[in-house]
């Protein structure tokens, strides 16, 4: 299962009652944003970028499900004096393109790799929130060569985790529910199991206007894509250690993954939800540092 839902089937199976499939509301797609300068193509697919600073190692920041790169712009500011910072719009989300109709891991992966392609990027640290953990896993998998390192943020909280078919069964449900009430679902969903009591109300205000504006038919089929992808192998078959810099707000489980013999480092950062790099952007690139520089060494 992906890191977002683990907490989505947590925290919205309470709530399926009382959604009323009869009340159907569709989210409508708001006017795409002005064309970005700089942009990738992936397949016709335009993929917009931002690039600044320079150095030797590249850190390219992958966004999560239903926000868009202009999350790290932190991220970009602080660490650009020293590296390489390269931040993307997967399809379907922020500036860049929606003409296609398959929203997989893979498919976003090859979002990334365009991106390196184009700009001929080398010893590259992916970086990928919430989903894009397993995104960031596909871009290192099909690049060796060009990544040295993988960190996740707020995702990878447990390794070996199998649904059952009842847990199953509320998926397909949660699914369902989403596509007939995706603003009501969303919004339950987020408010119990990815804000945490510390979340600022502007932080809340800002995530939820940019998931429930987005196009709602790509938010749900790229999440239930990512269900699909088997993380855990891919993760067996990257065989590179996993850096996360993680919240406490939803439980990390760090005897799971050294069961498996997965090589592991948590950076804890506390008390945040699902979006520390907004939430805590000082505290978060002090530990997304020293990720960086375990990577380095």
């Amino acid at each position: 299962m992906n890191p977002m839902n683990s907490f989505l089937l947590a925290t919205v199976v309470t709530i399926l009652a009382s959604c009323d499939s009869n009340d159907k509301k569709t989210v409508t797609e708001t006017a795409i944003a002005p064309v970005e300068k700089k942009k990738a193509g992936n397949s016709g697919v335009n993929i917009a970028y931002d690039d600044t600073g320079t150095g030797d190692t590249t850190l390219l920041f992958i966004h999560g499900w239903g926000i868009n790169k202009t999350y790290w712009a932190d991220q970009t500011a602080f660490f650009s004096k020293n590296y390489r910072v390269v931040a993307l719009d997967l399809a379907g989300f922020g500036q860049s393109g929606k003409n296609r109709s398959s929203w997989t891991t893979e498919d976003f992966g090859r979002d990334v790799s365009a991106v390196i392609h184009t700009l001929a990027l080398k010893n590259i640290i992916v970086i990928g929130h919430s989903m894009s953990g397993a995104v960031a896993v596909e871009t290192a998998l099909t690049n060796p060569s060009k990544v040295i390192g993988l960190i996740g943020i707020d995702n990878f909280k447990s390794y070996g985790d199998t649904m059952t078919t009842s847990e199953k069964e509320a998926t397909a449900e949660i699914y369902k529910s989403m596509r007939s009430n995706f603003t009501e679902v969303v919004t339950s969903y987020f408010n119990e199991g990815l804000f945490s009591p510390s979340t600022d109300s502007t932080v809340r205000k800002r995530v939820m206007k940019d998931i429930l504006t987005g196009d709602s038919v790509i938010a749900v089929n790229a999440t239930e894509q990512s269900d699909l992808y088997p993380l855990d192998k891919k993760i067996l078959e990257l065989k590179k250690t996993i850096y996360v810099v993680n919240s406490d707000f939803a439980a990390n489980d760090p005897v799971s993954f050294k069961k498996w013999k997965v090589p592991y480092v948590l950076f804890n950062i506390g008390s945040t939800g699902h979006y520390p790099m907004i939430e805590k952007p000082k505290e978060f690139n002090a530990l997304l540092d020293q990720a960086i520089e375990k990577i380095k060494k």
